[in-house]
């Protein structure tokens, strides 16, 4: 069964709605441009609030050394999504699996990719539009996927919970990541739409 990530998390209420959804994992937003970005404060606050078993994810984005380990001395998340245009040896110095995220350009081989973050948890593909690290909104072409990969994948860019299950249908990822497709607006996640979206994906998880 595909998990499931429910990203942009800006309030401890939205944090146990995902949860009590079915959630397998939540996602921290610390980057200062998006609308979803989080104080040290709100983020230690989302995860004290969440019970157990439920996996919080620090996204970052280009982020300077220091400042990154001051967040992960004061957040107690479990996991790193790095973002941006990172290498794998600043990716692993931080003592703190991560995941790395690869914008679909046309000439991408995730092959090469998955070798070159051999220390990665897992790859995750995005949508890639320029000037934009994430949070696009937008689908890519998943037949561009290889159906063997050398990484757990996870699934993001564009899903809803009209399209998930076709996307894990079609991908068999490990996970799929949604942040905008169960908002009512930006920074707002919809009960209903993560309700929906989660059953978008056990829906098919089950015949898979």
């Amino acid at each position: 069964m595909a998990r499931i990530k429910i990203c942009g998390i800006t309030t401890p209420e939205q944090a146990l709605m995902a949860a009590q959804a079915g959630a397998d994992a939540i996602g921290l937003v610390f980057y200062e441009p998006s609308p979803r970005n989080l104080s040290i404060e709100l983020a230690q606050a989302i995860c004290d609030a969440l019970p157990p078993f439920v996996t919080t994810v620090g996204l970052f984005v280009n982020p300077e050394k220091q400042w990154l380990k001051d967040i992960i001395a004061a957040v107690p998340f479990d996991l790193i999504q790095f973002h941006g245009d990172e290498g794998e040896p600043f990716c692993a110095q931080f003592n703190k699996p991560y995941v790395k995220a690869i914008r679909m350009r046309s000439n991408v081989d995730l092959i090469a990719q998955c070798q070159t973050f051999y220390s990665s948890r897992g790859i995750l593909l995005d949508t890639f539009v320029a000037g934009q690290p994430g949070g696009t909104g937008q689908t890519f072409d998943w037949s561009k996927i290889p159906k063997s990969l050398p990484k757990p994948i996870i699934l993001a860019g564009g899903l809803t919970p009209e399209n998930v299950g076709s996307a894990v249908a079609q991908v068999k990822p490990w996970a799929v990541d949604v942040s905008g497709g169960v908002e009512s607006a930006k920074g707002v996640k919809d009960r209903e739409l993560i309700n929906a979206f989660i059953r978008g994906v056990h829906g098919v998880s089950e015949h898979v």
